[in-house]
């Protein structure tokens, strides 16, 4: 029988849980298909940016792709919902939602949505995002007169300023420079992030705001799906649920991991005031979040 090889491409390093947990799902399609079905691993964005990858996914060059939501938003405008801050209580609440009816529907809505190309697998974890600068930010009050560097989609922009700070977009490979010379005075991230970048070299408090906890995605090229046998498919679909649970232990442990070396490196955890962010923050909820009342009040009754 001739073989298939599939392409996975991640932006993240070999070594990450996003990566390892895919490499793995490829051991067991390997395993399970006598070596009929591989995949092989293209970590450390060597096949181009995530927007690149997506485009070379619909086109079929490349089979499987771990993505971020910005990306999905266009297809499936609900997902941005998960963008906003303090839309999930903490990370356990996130995993209840994404393992749970309405993961799933999204997943489906970005499989079957108007001109998507993308078959949507399964959910990935990102952590929590905190505020690491040179001082404790304990309440909105303690970023005020902060810059800090924020991904560049407004809605992140404009959830730092409601958080009492001055958000800057900024390209993230000129984040630590911009740190080392105060161009910002801080940036938010998880802890891998923080030890993985060298920014705890400047940044020496992580404040455990909180504020984002934003999934991620992981897809199948539409093109590339439709050449699998309907078992093939449904094996994908079955190592892909059990990759979501896998990457999710390999994540913890990576956090868990980091932020021991954090410490040791002198890395303050602070504790933050996160009810007086969430009150800080709501204008943000109201403004992105109006149209998607309903899904939004799904997710706070997700016990």
């Amino acid at each position: 029988q001739a073989q298939t090889v599939l392409k996975a491409h991640d932006t993240h390093p070999a070594g990450y849980p996003t990566v390892a947990a895919v490499e793995s799902m490829g051991k067991k399609l390997d395993a399970a298909t006598s070596g009929r079905i591989k995949i092989k691993m293209f970590p450390g964005a060597v096949l181009g940016q995530e927007k690149e990858a997506v485009e070379q996914t619909q086109l079929g060059a490349i089979q499987l792709a771990r993505i971020s939501l910005g990306v999905v938003g266009p297809v499936v405008p609900e997902v941005d919902v998960f963008n906003m801050p303090f839309v999930f209580r903490d990370e356990a609440h996130m995993r209840k939602v994404i393992d749970g009816p309405i993961g799933q529907d999204l997943l489906e809505r970005m499989t079957n949505g108007p001109g998507s190309r993308l078959v949507a697998l399964g959910w990935m974890d990102a952590g929590t995002r905190n505020v690491y600068a040179k001082k404790a930010v304990t309440t909105p009050e303690d970023l005020k007169g902060m810059k800090i560097r924020m991904m560049g989609n407004p809605l992140f922009v404009e959830t730092m300023n409601a958080m009492g700070g001055n958000g800057v977009a900024m390209g993230f490979n000129e984040l630590l420079p911009a740190l080392q010379t105060g161009v910002v005075d801080g940036a938010e991230n998880n802890p891998p992030t923080l030890l993985a970048q060298n920014h705890y070299t400047v940044s020496k408090v992580m404040s455990l705001t909180g504020h984002l906890i934003i999934p991620e995605i992981f897809v199948f090229s539409k093109k590339s799906w439709e050449g699998l046998s309907k078992d093939d498919q449904a094996l994908v679909k079955k190592l892909s649920a059990e990759a979501q649970q896998e990457q999710r232990k390999l994540w913890d442990d990576y956090t868990k991991e980091a932020e021991t070396k954090l410490k040791a490196l002198g890395v303050q955890f602070a504790p933050a005031d996160k009810a007086a962010f969430f009150k800080a923050t709501q204008p943000i909820r109201d403004k992105y979040g109006s149209k998607y009342a309903t899904l939004i009040k799904k997710i706070q009754d997700t016990k």
